[in-house]
């Protein structure tokens, strides 16, 4: 026993810590989580005090074996997992899991990963927290009585398969409020009026009407009163605006810039953000705090006055919104300030570059930017045209980013009474903008300011409900949508009409018909569950658990309650089942009912005929663009003039088709994307021929080699490399094999060594 054994959860972070310990020390990673509780099956004993029963995980049993034999042989264990509840509930785990010794065994913490931070630690050690501990397990508990005693009544009410959960069902709520706001908008139009005028040679100033005229005849009449009339500024107004930076990121401010800036997904933030800790670069991404530490506040000073002087620094401190922030956890920073390229790997550069900016500026003085008002009176009319400028005069923070005053634009000289000539004037008829759709990122927002959640469920929540098939992140391309257009030409008003693309939608989150009716259950049965008010209460208890506040079984009693009678009226033969079919109307063709429904098995579908008819119904699936609540007749018959034939190739019909996913053809029992210049509706025999021949050679490319005695094994390229494809599944092929002496029987024997694919199954703990 002559070393210390520290457990982290993760092989990178166990590799950077390994660099700043000496030789009388072995670092072990655990991989996260060794136990949980079981998938199948409650494991909560309600009434024994919502006792859990954990179990190890089956992946992790090998691990548990290595690591039990290396605590053994360590003269002290010490637990160096994440400083916050689930790190402590991994650390709580380990000494049930390992049967530890108490009288060995330290829990150490740090939030950067840097030598200074890992001695402090190994001088400070500490007893496990058990509030934290048991704030998780209140949460894993809560969790999995919601969505174990939900998900069996939804697969009765609507349909196999689906789930339910405490956050997640907010979240998708949010999501079916937004997106019936939008549908239920009505726009209203009105018309924008602009103006260029002159103000000497070549210098054009733009100008805008300060109200807008609510219908044509109005706009009409205004322009035509501008015939002729006189130009003239009466007001000038000059301010120096003072724009101060935002706060160190906290997590979730982090992932909402992530997005906007660099287009990042909120998990892919957090798993670059991840490995920025791992390796030793920034301080812990999972925090709501905006808190600086005195070290960090002198390193950034030391680095602002090194690149841009004493003018650009300006000492701050911020005070956290969140009630429950913790202030002794730091905002998400850099470890060194002085390292403005810690990575090759582009990805992770530039979210540590949006990092270290955003540090950085917090500790700038603010930018100063000059702005001009002009007011510009019109000697026919009452009305006023207004046109403003700002240019940068001193850039402060903003020099962090790059940010550069525009060069060689100087503001005209202007004066009170200036007569000015008009070059141009336009009203533009423009419509009230509906609500906008979620991002991931300002659905983040939302989720924080509601109060539910917290850092670490941000983004497994929202990858949760795109993966269980309740919401959909997608870029839609809008419709076209004419708008008229009003000119000052020679004396005479000039109309015209042009076409704008609107509601376009890139990477927004919509939800899906099966959202909308499950969303609609749980609001009729179980009000709380979607309740925001009340979710935010549930992450209060959980806080007030973590400081000692709340026993965590009576907090669970006290939800129990009153979520138990609610499951037993749920399950109740003649409850409210929500609708999923509805009439639309009738064929004119044939007057057969035309439906909108839910399939168990097809989904969403328009269906002609009834399903009690002599003959078979035929049905279209509903793409994923449109609703059964709302989809119209219209749009229904539209979809069942498909499928189409289009043709014969080959001695086979080519069929014409939309499903869940877009427009397809289908030949020989093969499916081909039409993508998105091609329509199920109008593609010709030659170009969906076109299309299956294209598809056929690309697909061959990826065939490196077959084998005659064995055709269903071929050597395949893949994204990552060559691969071994079987009919049942695909097999890795060892680096450094050389291709061109694989033959069957060495692929045979490749397909014969390799592991079998991993089921995720639980044995139970003693």
């Amino acid at each position: 026993m002559s070393y210390k054994l520290v457990i982290v959860e993760s092989p990178v972070k166990a590799t950077t810590i390994s660099k700043y310990l000496g030789a009388g020390y072995q670092v072990a990673s655990c991989n996260g989580h060794i136990r949980d509780l079981p998938q199948k099956e409650l494991a909560i004993d309600v009434k024994n005090g919502f006792k859990p029963t954990y179990v190890i995980n089956t992946d992790k049993l090998g691990l548990v074996e290595k690591l039990k034999k290396a605590t053994h042989e360590a003269k002290e264990v010490l637990l160096a997992t994440d400083d916050d509840r689930e790190g402590e509930a991994i650390s709580w785990h380990l000494t049930q899991a390992l049967k530890l010794d108490q009288a060995r065994t330290k829990r150490i913490f740090f939030r950067e990963i840097t030598k200074q931070a890992i001695k402090q630690a190994l001088d400070h050690p500490r007893e496990i927290d058990m509030d934290l501990v048991n704030a998780q397990q209140a949460r894993r508990v809560l969790d999995r009585l919601v969505g174990y005693d939900i998900s069996p009544i939804l697969w009765k009410k609507i349909k196999t398969g689906l789930s339910a959960g405490r956050v997640q069902s907010v979240a998708v709520k949010l999501i079916v409020d937004k997106q019936r706001a939008i549908q239920a908008f009505v726009p209203v139009s009105g018309f924008r009026v602009r103006a260029a005028l002159g103000v000497g040679k070549d210098i054009v100033l733009d100008a805008e009407l300060t109200e807008r005229i609510g219908d044509a005849e109005g706009a009409k009449s205004f322009l035509q009163s501008c015939v002729g009339a006189v130009f003239t500024i009466k007001e000038l107004k000059k301010t120096t605006l003072t724009r101060k930076p935002s706060a160190p990121f906290t997590t979730s401010t982090l992932q909402q810039e992530a997005s906007q800036k660099l287009g990042y997904s909120v998990s892919r933030a957090m798993r670059l953000a991840q490995q920025l800790y791992e390796q030793g670069h920034i301080t812990y991404m999972r925090t709501d705090s905006t808190y600086l530490a005195k070290e960090a506040l002198a390193q950034a000073k030391k680095t602002i006055l090194a690149i841009y002087g004493p003018d650009y620094h300006t000492p701050r401190s911020y005070v956290t919104k969140s009630a429950t922030a913790q202030e002794a956890h730091e905002a998400i920073r850099p470890t060194r300030f002085s390292a403005e390229v810690v990575s090759e790997d582009a990805s992770l550069q530039r979210l540590y570059k949006l990092i270290w900016q955003r540090a950085m500026a917090s500790q700038m003085t603010a930018a100063k930017i000059d702005k001009t008002t002009t007011l510009i009176g019109i000697s026919t009319s009452e009305k006023n045209l207004v046109s403003q400028a700002e240019i940068i005069a001193f850039k402060g923070f903003l020099a962090a980013y790059q940010y550069e005053a525009e060069a060689g634009k100087a503001s005209p000289k202007l004066a009170v009474g200036q007569l000015l000539s008009l070059n141009d004037l336009e009203a533009k008829e423009c419509f009230t903008k509906p609500p906008s759709l979620y991002t991931e990122a300002s659905l983040v927002r939302r989720l924080e300011e509601e109060g539910i959640g917290r850092p670490s469920t941000y983004a497994p929540t929202i990858s949760t409900i795109q993966q269980r098939g309740y919401v959909i992140k997608d870029t839609r391309p809008g419709k076209l949508r004419s708008y008229r257009v009003f000119t000052l030409e020679k004396g005479k008003v000039v109309g015209r009409k042009e076409e704008e693309n609107f509601g376009a939608a890139k990477n927004k989150l919509f939800p899906t018909d099966m959202a909308l009716v499950v969303n609609d259950f749980l609001n009729e049965h179980f009000a709380d569950i979607t309740n925001y008010q009340f979710t935010a209460h549930v992450e209060t208890k959980l806080d007030e658990i973590a400081q000692n506040k709340q026993n965590w079984q009576a907090m669970l009693s006290e939800f129990y309650q009153s979520f138990s009678p609610q499951i037993v009226k749920a399950l109740a033969p003649n409850t409210y089942t929500p609708v999923t079919i509805r009439e639309l109307g009738k064929d004119p063709k044939t007057g057969k009912p035309v439906l909108a429904r839910i399939s168990k098995r097809y989904g969403p579908l328009v269906q002609l005929g009834a399903m009690d008819a002599d003959e078979k119904p035929r049905i279209a699936s509903i793409p994923k663009s449109q609703f059964v609540e709302s989809i119209t007749l219209k749009d229904a018959l539209k979809l069942l003039e498909l499928p189409r034939e289009v043709g014969d190739f080959e001695g086979e019909v080519i069929i014409a088709q939309i499903g869940r996913y877009g427009p397809y053809v289908k030949h020989q029992n093969r499916f081909y994307s039409l993508g998105k210049e091609l329509s199920a509706y109008t593609i010709k025999l030659e170009e969906a021929v076109a299309l299956i021949k294209a598809q056929r050679e690309a697909e061959a490319k990826k065939i490196v080699k077959t084998f005659q005695k064995e055709p269903l094994i071929q050597l395949c390229q893949g994204r990552w490399g060559v691969y071994l494809k079987t009919s049942e599944r695909n097999v890795k092929i060892p680096k450094g094999t050389d291709l061109e002496k694989l033959n069957l029987e060495s692929c045979l024997a490749l397909i014969d060594q390799a592991p079998a694919a991993k089921r995720k199954r639980a044995t139970k703990q003693s």
